[in-house]
């Protein structure tokens, strides 16, 4: 199809998600431009210990089935600096996560509870730091040709049945699609009139590196106070909220007096201090955009849904986005995506959302400084320190839960595909960084073969028993690593048809 435009895709925003979805989209060979407002990718608050991130599973898994996982995960595979800033990497005993400060551990986890995943798939949780995941996604965008272009934010932009007109930094940009993924205070949701709803801020929360000159004062770990909450690592790291109404936050410039004034109050001592080093503030805002989409704009990531840092979920919520709408996007440009598939971005990543947001502010509640909060905190403490109780929070914050609603019937339909290893070594995760579809056959029968190469370019046909199988005999799998279609016994080829022309829509691509 002939395109009139310089671009298939411009995206607003060079954070994870924005090039993370340019890689995705360069993977389908599409035109893609990502304009970032700062000059600079560098900021101290992508740096050790304030950029610290935990990545989830989904999130691991798809950065396995792109082939990224390696350069990812690196650093803590190497026991470097990620590693030693994660303070509770260093206990006797292993936290596997926290639910508003009350941790499970990795020794109380029933991992028997979750049939589908292999004990040797690629992790469950992986400690990275978002300037070195910047620099590796942006390095690999810039490798399959996506172009970024720095010092230049969407300014505004103007659509048509055809294609979007984008203005930034005086320049003139033309595309067939345009996705903001600028961030919680997004220009591309503002100009484009997304309706963004959701809950106010209880507090102002402070990440602060400081210079004490009394640290004896302060104890190290996380405290519950009268006034607020505040965790405390030496020499002099130190995040804080204090229950205000979100009243500070980004209204005036954040001095050593003011933090010092806070610390005081929420950790009832006279601590000083000698100097203030880094500072930046957040709420526990919860917002969500009532659509993904209007025409051809779309969000991803903090631009279409924000909420407090509580448990580090949305850096992997963004970059679930990413991958979700990646090929769908990528498939609608080629001009071969079924009906709807464009929509089902919404229809699928809108309740993960609302679900991440809920979880959000449920820690908040368990926050709030009154008796009642502290008697149902030590309720769910008592609960997290059971098998069962420390398998469901493991299952939420490590996002092993996440399944979409597909219909299908059997279990494994909708949730990521294990990740198999073949007779001859190949694992399932590098049969996807190819960014098609794969139909998965143990018993390679030749109907599924006929089935699959009516999809030939979109679905990968592969034959092969594997070392553990979990009773299966074939499954589809979509190009972002999710179940389509499984079955444990003879195929059902109507089955598989239908759905692989839901996914991958029907006849020759033009």
């Amino acid at each position: 199809m002939h395109n009139p435009n310089p671009y298939d895709i411009v995206i607003a925003g060079a954070g994870p998600v924005g090039l993370f979805l340019a890689c995705d989209l360069r993977l389908a060979g599409l035109a893609v431009l990502v304009l970032e407002q700062a000059e600079h990718p560098g900021s101290p608050l992508k740096r050790l210990p304030f950029g610290m991130r935990g990545l989830s599973a989904p999130t691991i898994e798809a950065f396995h089935r792109r082939g990224l996982l390696g350069d990812i995960a690196a650093p803590q595979q190497a026991g470097g600096e990620v590693a030693a800033a994660a303070h509770w990497m260093q206990q006797a005993r292993r936290p596997g996560g926290h639910f508003a400060g009350i941790q499970f551990y990795l020794d109380t986890v029933d991992t028997s509870k979750w049939p589908y995943r292999l004990p040797d798939a690629a992790g469950t949780h992986i400690v990275s730091d978002m300037e070195a995941l910047e620099t590796v996604l942006a390095a690999r965008a810039s490798a399959m040709g996506a172009e970024i272009r720095r010092g230049l934010g969407v300014e505004g932009f103007d659509q048509s049945d055809e294609d979007v007109t984008i203005r930034a930094g005086g320049e003139l940009f033309r595309a067939r699609w345009l996705v903001g993924c600028d961030g919680g205070r997004s220009t591309v949701r503002k100009l484009g009139g997304f309706e963004f709803v959701g809950t106010d801020p209880e507090f102002t929360g402070y990440s602060v590196e400081v210079e004490l000159a009394d640290p004896d004062k302060l104890t190290p770990s996380r405290h519950y106070t009268a006034t607020g909450m505040y965790t405390y690592a030496r020499p002099g790291t130190i995040a804080m909220v204090e229950f205000d109404g979100g009243a500070f936050h980004r209204t005036q410039p954040v001095t050593p007096d003011h933090v010092q004034a806070v610390l005081r109050r929420v950790s009832d001592t006279d601590v000083t201090l000698t100097a203030l080093r880094l500072a930046t503030t957040w709420t526990d805002r919860a917002y969500q955009a009532t659509a993904y989409r209007k025409g051809r704009v779309l969000l991803a990531g903090d631009a279409a849904h924000i909420h407090s840092p509580l448990g580090g979920q949305g850096l992997n919520l963004g970059l679930g986005d990413a991958m979700n709408l990646g090929w769908k996007l990528a498939a609608t440009v080629r001009g071969d995506a079924p009906a709807g598939l464009l929509d089902s971005y919404f229809d699928e990543r809108h309740p993960v959302g609302a679900d991440v947001l809920d979880w959000s502010r449920a820690q908040v509640a368990l926050m709030r400084p009154s008796r009642s909060s502290r008697a149902l905190a030590a309720i769910i403490r008592d609960l997290i320190a059971t098998r069962d109780g420390a398998t469901y929070f493991a299952e939420r914050v490590w996002g092993v839960c996440l399944r979409y609603q597909l219909g299908g019937a059997h279990p494994l339909v909708g949730r990521g595909a294990p990740d198999f290893e073949l007779a001859d070594g190949t694992r399932l995760g590098e049969l996807l960084r190819n960014g098609q579809g794969l139909l998965l056959d143990f018993d390679g029968r030749a109907p599924l073969q006929a089935i699959a190469s009516r999809w030939s370019g979109r679905i990968t046909y592969v034959a092969g028993n594997a070392r553990e199988r979990l009773g299966l005999s074939a499954l589809l799998v979509r190009p972002d690593g999710f179940v389509a279609w499984a079955t444990d016994a003879d195929p059902d080829l109507e089955g598989v048809a239908k759905a692989a022309s839901r996914w991958f829509g029907e006849g020759p691509r033009r």
